[in-house]
């Protein structure tokens, strides 16, 4: 199961809020400075960010847009007592996986947490797929391009001006670095990230 991040500067909402998801059987973490979260976490792991809008200094909305910058893989669930419809919706747009108003009951916050998690996973996935596509060289690049278009080795080797065996040669070094088994799990990987 995700890790659950818990920012809020009022200790006491961070900690019932904790004490609920910990029955729930979630791991969590508190943290009270949106500054000291960003400096801290691992911004590209599976988990989700239960976010309070209104804080001193970094608010939740500066906090959402500094992991956006980052190509964060966590989901944001904003937990706050000061939205209201226009923020939620601006908020969503931004790509945040939620917006629920405090008190929540354990109900709709566990719903949203299980969709959030849908969401990170997702984005993780994606992150190592287009970490995997940089370790490419040029020419592999070209190659995989190729694969993704449905070409075969010897229509890849006369676009490429090169022969067959250094097309299999390639296509078994894009095949390794972006860690598919298969022909049909490579296109479906190179296509997320071209």
């Amino acid at each position: 199961m995700a890790i659950i991040h818990l920012l809020d500067d009022d200790v006491a909402v961070t900690q019932a809020c904790a004490f609920l998801l910990e029955s729930l059987g979630y791991e969590v973490r508190c943290w009270e400075q949106g500054e000291t979260f960003l400096a801290e976490v691992n911004l590209h792991q599976v988990g989700v960010l239960l976010l309070d809008m209104r804080m001193p200094v970094l608010d939740g909305q500066g906090v959402h847009e500094e992991m956006r910058r980052r190509d964060s893989t966590l989901a944001v669930v904003f937990l706050t007592g000061h939205g209201d419809v226009p923020m939620a919706v601006e908020q969503m747009k931004r790509g945040a996986a939620d917006f629920l108003q405090k008190p929540v009951s354990a109900g709709p916050l566990q719903a949203a947490l299980e969709r959030a998690q849908q969401v990170s996973i997702a984005a993780f996935s994606r992150h190592e797929i287009v970490a995997c596509y940089q370790q490419l060289t040029p020419k592999e690049r070209q190659l995989a391009s190729l694969v993704a278009q449905g070409l075969m080795n010897r229509e890849i080797a006369d676009a490429m001006n090169i022969a067959v065996r250094t097309v299999e040669v390639h296509r078994a070094r894009v095949m390794e670095k972006m860690q598919a088994g298969s022909l049909a799990e490579l296109v479906n990987r190179l296509q997320q990230v071209l």
